[in-house]
């Protein structure tokens, strides 16, 4: 009971295991696919938020004191745009320069005052922002000519619009905004996501499992009690084999060597020429007839297991196989006498590793071995046929070939263990080890 107790632990705790790591790295996965996507988005949203500042600063306080007198160089003029800039837009977080075109690329006004009056080609999208009044951002390595007197480092955002001066002239308003400063406000958005989308694919995660465990424990006790039918078919199988078996061998096997011996004898005894070979002809059969069945009978249940021994039963059991043209050798200690279920165990496991290779293995050779270690004795059966790949036996375990299947568990019940190593075109191992009783 505290075995199989155990075993069913087990059995629901490994896959159980498996669905909880294999759903904990979806979460990773998600979680990642989903904090790149955030990153992303929220960057994107960093980058509009900026365009937004420049249309507000640019339009709605830098535009309306960019008069006349400042496009003539008035210092006056130029140093009350100065005061504004310096309060209302480079007071804002990450700002560190502003300038004020023409449409002729002449720099209006600039923060770093030695830009001013400077003139410089207006780039393409510069130039089409300009005419367009249309917010553009990009990244800025401050290799152009109109940033060889900035002292700026480190990457910058560089945001630039199109406005029109109190006159109605147009302006390129541009601004430098350090890229940091825009990380900083994507990771704080995406942040602020990251601990929910998570917590919902941890929660998921959470929920999942105990219908995990329930579908584990359901699919173990199914497969228990199949089994464990199956077992109950096994034993009751050798029952019958047993009745079977006893009734031919006391019945049939008995009235056909009887009836030998009487075709032997008349057949000596005869004087007719004619029938004497016709009735020792007949005699000859019927010994034929008697030892196929008892062939028969051996592979119906081994008689002779408990009272000659393994060695013998394994014997007879393989004996028919040189008849298919399997050579066949069987190996054991001399002397060797297990406990009576650890001998039907290996036989059975013999019996059944035999039919397969008989059935399907395309063997000439196969050698029957047993060995004593310790406190374990190990059957082995090995044949030089085409093997199988794990896919196939899987595939056979699926479509309900289950007799090395059921043998393995009455292994594990015993306290040993069966292992079936094949490849294709390597032949087959089928190794039995049971624990000897001390």
């Amino acid at each position: 009971m505290l075995r199989n107790s155990s075993r069913r632990r087990t059995d629901v705790a490994v896959p159980l295991a498996r669905f909880a790591l294999a759903g904990l790295l979806t979460v990773i996965v998600v979680g990642a696919i989903g904090v790149a996507l955030q990153r992303n988005a929220a960057r994107a949203d960093a980058i509009r938020d900026a365009r937004a500042l420049a249309r507000m600063a640019g339009s709605g306080i830098v535009g309306p004191y960019v008069n006349q007198d400042v496009l003539d160089g008035d210092q006056k003029a130029i140093d009350r745009l100065d005061k504004v800039v310096r309060q209302k837009v480079l007071s804002q977080d990450g700002i560190v320069r502003v300038k004020v075109w023409d449409a002729h690329g002449q720099i209006v006004y600039s923060d770093l005052r030695g830009l001013i009056g400077k003139r410089y080609g207006l780039p393409e999208d510069d130039r089409e922002a300009l005419e367009t009044g249309r917010a553009a951002a990009e990244l800025t390595n401050l290799t152009r000519a109109e940033n060889h007197l900035d002292r700026l480092s480190g990457k910058l955002l560089e945001v630039y619009l199109g406005i029109r001066g109190p006159t109605g002239e147009r302006l390129l308003f541009e601004l430098y905004q350090r890229q940091s400063s825009v990380a900083m406000d994507a990771t704080k958005t995406w942040r602020s996501f990251l601990p929910a989308l998570i917590g919902a694919l941890l929660l998921l995660q959470l929920l999942q499992l105990p219908l995990a465990y329930r579908m584990a424990r359901t699919l173990h006790d199914n497969r228990q009690e199949r089994e464990a039918l199956l077992l109950r078919a096994l034993a009751a199988s050798d029952i019958e084999r047993r009745r079977i078996a006893g009734d031919l061998h006391d019945g049939v096997v008995q009235d056909l060597a009887g009836l030998s011996l009487t075709l032997a004898a008349a057949a000596g005894r005869t004087n007719d020429p004619e029938a004497a070979p016709v009735l020792a002809g007949a005699a000859s059969s019927t010994r034929q007839s008697i030892r196929q069945m008892r062939s028969l009978l051996v592979d119906i249940y081994p008689a002779n297991l408990h009272t000659a021994g393994l060695h013998a039963a394994l014997a007879d059991l393989v004996a028919p196989l040189e008849s298919r043209g399997v050579q066949a050798r069987v190996e054991l200690p001399p002397g060797l006498r297990l406990q009576p279920d650890a001998e039907a165990l290996m036989f059975r496991t013999a019996q059944e590793a035999l039919r397969n290779v008989v059935a399907h293995s395309r063997a000439e050779h196969v050698d029957v071995s047993v060995s004593l270690v310790n406190s374990h004795a190990g059957l082995t059966i090995a044949d030089d046929g085409h093997g199988f790949s794990p896919d196939v036996a899987e595939a056979a375990r699926d479509d309900g070939h289950l007799g090395l299947r059921v043998l393995a568990d009455m292994a594990r019940d015993a306290g040993g263990q069966l292992n079936i190593d094949s490849e294709p075109g390597r032949g087959t191992r089928v190794c039995l080890e049971v624990p000897v009783a001390s």
